[in-house]
């Protein structure tokens, strides 16, 4: 028998349980498809925290999308009932004309954001925990801070099954079809009609888009803790450091044992998500190991653990929110490209909004699906 609804989300991570929710909130009848686990960590939305930023050197036009998702991050913590958003500031070290040194104050400059353009001098004595290159440059944004991830994935999915929504875990998606004006998704379990598809898969998305040939690379990624010696590290702040070797971000101590620190640049192409190898190898860590030994103080240089996840990229390394040209009903969120996680909130809206009415206020443009880099 043929299950039915008012819309379908495939993919429970971080951007597919935000969508759920939101459409959950305005009195649909929503389903979600997820072949693991709530706030499992197969994919791309696990690993305790992500960064949050405004002033954001990928692009100025992201700053309004930040905006706005902050204030829904607000509203998520409150209407859950739990802290999910951690203020502690952000450190962002390079070169004067790196892209992270001058996209951020680009970004600052262009949308009136408080950030501080500091001295490398007052940057030593202010973050001991740091030692910074003599040719370094600064900037500290005060109201950046990090987002408990696998909590962020929980509370949306909460709080959309309180407003009615069914969450499917541990099943599997085969196909889905669209035809007039409905979609059909078939699962390893069941058949299940509606009205709109939302698909936010991730790292699987490429195979569920194939007649669209999207160019998506999904690139294995590597985080790690790190031992500390040092109390202090649990008042640390967020930091992203653009060296020679790499891009370096980190987060302050959460047990105070520990350090979570990853390289965003690099990373070896995945062929198949379900086989991703999620051990950790001398070429994995390397590069770490050295960031920390040339500018962590108190830190071991040698890992105490680590965890495996994924980056979607698209080749402008900027995301995929659209309709599908071919089939209005059907919405795509995919292409996060490793930086999306703190947008989750604001993109779930906006693909609510296009699910529903077919336009959003979210000033989406920039990640249309017809843009040149996505027809290489």
């Amino acid at each position: 028998m043929t299950a039915t609804c008012d819309a379908i989300v495939l993919g429970l991570g971080g951007f597919g349980s935000a969508a759920m929710y939101h459409l959950a909130r305005r009195g649909l009848n929503v389903l979600g498809i997820e072949q693991f686990g709530v706030a499992h960590d197969r994919g791309s939305s696990h690993g305790q925290t992500r960064i949050i930023r405004k002033a954001y050197f990928e692009h100025p036009d992201y700053v309004p999308l930040l905006i706005r998702a902050y204030e829904l991050w607000r509203e998520l913590e409150e209407s859950a009932g739990r802290s999910l958003y951690a203020e502690c500031g952000l450190i962002l070290a390079g070169p004067p004309q790196g892209e992270v040194i001058s996209g951020a104050l680009e970004s600052a400059r262009a949308h009136g954001l408080r950030v501080e353009d500091i001295a490398l001098a007052e940057a030593r004595e202010r973050f001991p925990l740091f030692s910074f290159a003599d040719d370094d440059a600064v900037v500290f944004e005060p109201e950046a801070g990090f987002l408990h991830v696998e909590d962020c994935v929980t509370a949306h999915i909460e709080q959309a099954a309180q407003c009615g929504a069914t969450v499917l875990t541990g099943e599997t998606v085969e196909s889905w079809s669209a035809a007039g004006d409905r979609v059909r998704v078939i699962t390893d379990k069941q058949t299940y009609e509606a009205a709109r598809l939302v698909i936010a898969a991730g790292a699987w998305s490429g195979p569920l888009f194939a007649d669209l040939s999207l160019p998506l690379v999904v690139l294995r990624k590597l985080l790690f803790w790190h031992d500390v010696s040092a109390a202090q590290w649990a008042d640390a702040t967020t930091f992203f450091f653009e060296r020679p070797s790499g891009y370096f971000y980190g987060f302050p101590s959460l047990d105070g044992r520990t350090v979570k620190l990853a390289e965003h640049s690099g990373g070896e192409t995945v062929a198949d998500p379900l086989t991703l190898d999620r051990d950790c190898h001398e070429a994995d860590a390397a590069p770490v190991s050295r960031f920390v030994a040339e500018t962590m103080q108190h830190v071991s240089p040698t890992r105490h653990r680590h965890a495996a996840c994924m980056y979607t990229m698209t080749p402008d390394a900027h995301f995929i929110v659209d309709r599908h040209p071919e089939h209005p009903q059907v919405v795509i969120g995919a292409g996060f490209s490793g930086h999306g996680f703190k947008f989750t909130s604001v993109i779930g809206e906006a693909l609510a909004d296009l699910s529903i009415g077919g336009e959003t206020s979210v000033p989406l443009g920039f990640l249309a699906l017809d843009r040149p880099a996505m027809h290489p």
